[in-house]
């Protein structure tokens, strides 16, 4: 397989989050930085991003350096009437189904005491949370972030979403949500220079350290990506398979380029063709 071929280890651009592999461009680094200032300081932090821009990875990176401190409860598939959303936090915490909205309340607020006296700070994150369905579900989060001991919150909530994310937050939060927010933050795409850091960053991890892609590969990949991480990774997958199927020592434009149509033709291409 094209992995011994290129002198890798394991698969570079996997469509698996792994925070092994997050490459902290200015914009990646900053958001994490935010994200770990709002769970330090106990605040609601909204972060936002285009599809496949790596939002759901900077999420599992903060669950890694938070992993002894908080205990969290990820939801993701919030599109779910306010009770059933209220119950799919709590079994993110490890609670038990409840039959009615007024257990799972009670169940909820006292588990997280019980975190809190443990020294455990509790986590909501909330992934594509611009599906949240309707001002029921968003004053469900307003009442949950309520909940305090001795003036400090008892749980803390990351939402993250699309940009839509930031019109649906006033909108449907209404200004008493919003106004809780203390951390908001917009991820966009990677410049070309990034892309390259960002293959470069990849491929060590996955045990090769001499270059790859070439100068006009990287060009190539960020004009067709539009930057946003997932679309590269796809279309440099795809690359690494041609490249080994063609018996290419490394991966140029013209290896990219072809994956790009094929991808545009049978899938739907991830970024646009010249």
């Amino acid at each position: 397989m094209y992995l011994e071929f290129y002198g890798l280890e394991r698969r570079p651009f996997s469509k698996t989050p792994d925070p092994a592999f997050l490459y902290l461009s200015r914009q990646h680094a900053e958001a994490l930085a935010r994200l770990s200032h709002a769970v330090e300081e106990r605040e609601i932090a909204v972060l936002t991003g285009e599809i496949g821009a790596g939002k759901t990875t900077l999420s599992r990176a903060l669950v890694d350096e938070f992993a002894e401190r908080c205990r969290f409860s990820f939801v993701v598939n919030p599109a779910l009437p306010a009770a059933q959303l209220l119950s799919s936090i709590a079994e993110g915490f490890g609670l038990p189904a409840a039959r009615k909205k007024s257990e799972t309340w009670s169940a909820l607020a006292n588990h997280l005491e019980t975190l809190d006296e443990a020294g455990q700070f509790p986590v909501v994150v909330i992934d594509e949370a611009q599906l949240l369905a309707g001002r029921a579900a968003w004053d469900e989060l307003r009442l949950l972030t309520n909940l305090t001991a001795d003036d400090r919150p008892l749980v803390g909530l990351v939402l993250i979403g699309q940009p839509e994310l930031r019109e649906r937050l006033r909108t449907q939060g209404g200004e008493p949500f919003a106004q809780r927010v203390g951390v908001a933050y917009h991820v966009g795409a990677l410049d070309e220079s990034e892309v390259g850091d960002y293959l470069a960053h990849r491929l060590a991890v996955a045990g090769r350290s001499s270059p790859l892609f070439t100068r006009d590969a990287v060009a190539a990949l960020h004009r067709r990506s539009g930057g946003l991480p997932r679309r590269v990774n796809q279309l440099a997958a795809s690359a690494l398979l041609e490249g080994f199927a063609r018996d290419a020592a490394r991966i140029d434009a013209a290896v990219v380029d072809a994956v790009a149509e094929d991808l545009r033709v049978h899938m739907g291409s991830p970024g646009a063709a010249e």
